[in-house]
């Protein structure tokens, strides 16, 4: 492996564990220039492993504990802004801890605030049928929001709020490191992409996501931004918008639309 993108990784992963909470790194030699390989074989691997998870089961318990540290340690009692003042808990993420597909949204609403679940209201409802549509299940991609505590009366981000949540975020990712990232809504894309524009200019194409927070720093992933599922029930005409998102998405993943595999 080229010694620079090492590098690159290197400083992720060391951002990702002080997040964590690790002040110290123990030092062991490799044996041989297999274990080597194995230890630095990065997001390729990574990605071939979840292609073959069909044929084998794939240990995923490095990175569920890695989610469950990143949680109790750092999310759960957050008092980095006012936001904690009126929440009822806070609203980490779920779903599989080796996705191929990460879904953002921005906030918590009203139900995922009361039960402690991303996107189960019915923007979720929304949000479930469009990945089964897409010939995934809800329990094989991981859904998340830039927050992880409701805004009063369900009002988008602050700047002062994403800027406190969004390292949450960062550091979720880097654990995941899925193949596609879906933005659902603007504010989850502009946070992503660091970007002023809108969600019907940036929609509709991948961009890149940089695991650094730095764009054009290190190893990135592959962007779709598209209308958030709350936006989709009030406006239901942008739905053929949407889709046409979702199957440039299907198609960078080589999935198939299992309608047509039953028409």
């Amino acid at each position: 492996m080229d010694l620079t993108i090492l590098k690159q990784r290197l400083i992720q992963q060391l951002r990702s564990d002080q997040l964590l909470g690790l002040r110290s790194i123990p030092l062991v030699w490799p044996t041989s220039k297999t274990s080597t390989k194995k230890q630095t074989s990065g997001r390729s691997a990574n990605t071939q492993s979840r292609v073959a998870s069909s044929a084998a089961p794939v240990d995923d318990s490095s990175q569920v504990e890695q989610l469950r540290i990143l949680n109790e340690t750092q999310v759960k009692n957050c008092k980095k802004c006012s936001l904690c003042e009126g929440r009822t808990q806070t609203v980490f993420g779920q779903g599989s801890a080796l996705p191929r597909v990460v879904f953002v949204g921005e906030a918590p609403g009203y139900e995922e605030d009361k039960q402690g679940l991303a996107f189960v209201g019915r923007a979720g409802q929304l949000l479930t049928r469009i990945i089964s549509a897409m010939g995934m299940k809800r329990e094989e991609v991981y859904i998340c929001n830039v927050l992880k505590c409701r805004p009063p009366q369900n009002r988008d981000p602050s700047a002062e709020e994403i800027l406190a949540c969004s390292p949450y975020l960062r550091a979720q990712l880097e654990i995941l490191q899925p193949e596609v990232l879906v933005a659902l809504g603007a504010p989850a894309a502009k946070t992503l992409l660091n970007t002023a524009d809108g969600i019907g200019r940036l929609r509709g194409r991948f961009h890149d996501y940089y695991l650094s927070g730095v764009t054009g720093e290190g190893p990135s992933i592959a962007l779709m931004p598209t209308y958030h599922p709350a936006y989709l029930l009030r406006n239901p005409s942008e739905k053929v918008k949407a889709w046409d998102d979702m199957q440039l998405v299907m198609s960078r993943l080589g999935l198939t639309d299992p309608r047509k595999l039953s028409s």
